[in-house]
């Protein structure tokens, strides 16, 4: 089969199950958003299951894509503010480029909830944001234990769906509406402000 075209029906795939949700992902809804003939995507994803699994194994690969441009060559942010200002920048992106890939990726949560074999798939992802933030910590020079990785990680996590919202009220009483300001809190209340 042609890969070139298996991602691009990967790609519109993903795009349909965040604009539509679960119910909206169907096989006529991604051969229209891949502008492809009718039947496509059923030629290249039998079931609704091989359909979720291609989103799945997509949204797998942005986030390693988005991961390994986000350690980039360089040592990461060094120190508090720098971290912080980081911090902030990944969560901008929930709301901007990267929308698209997080509400597919949450959409696909709520199917795996029905489905193991989804939640074996997605697992990967999760697990490595807490290794990834406690070397983020660390590389700040903030003591960056397994607890204080997990508490920073949960912090961001809580934060994604109230940022993809949007709702005005829920993003004030959270502190979201000054996203740097809500990674300083979240690295004070981490690691406190005695601790490097």
């Amino acid at each position: 089969m042609n890969q070139d075209r298996r991602d691009r029906l990967r790609d519109a795939a993903m795009t349909v199950l965040a604009e539509a949700g679960g119910r909206g992902l169907t096989h006529r809804a991604v051969d229209a958003a891949a502008a492809v003939p009718l039947g496509t995507a059923k030629n290249y994803f039998p079931n609704r299951d091989a359909l979720l699994r291609a989103v799945a194994e997509r949204c797998v690969e942005r986030y390693r894509e988005l991961a390994a441009g986000l350690a980039g060559t360089g040592p990461g942010p060094s120190g508090r503010a720098e971290l912080a200002a980081f911090l902030a920048g990944l969560l901008r992106d929930v709301a901007g480029p990267g929308r698209p890939r997080l509400l597919a990726y949450l959409e696909l949560q709520t199917e795996a909830t029905r489905r193991p074999w989804l939640a074996a798939l997605l697992d990967p992802i999760g697990a490595a944001d807490f290794a990834a933030y406690g070397h983020l910590l660390a590389g700040a020079g903030l003591p960056a234990g397994p607890e204080r990785a997990r508490a920073l990680t949960l912090a961001l996590h809580g934060a994604i769906p109230h940022l993809l919202a949007g709702a005005p009220q829920t993003l004030a009483a959270a502190g979201l509406e000054d996203l740097e300001g809500f990674t300083r809190r979240v690295l004070d209340t981490v690691c406190p402000g005695n601790e490097a």
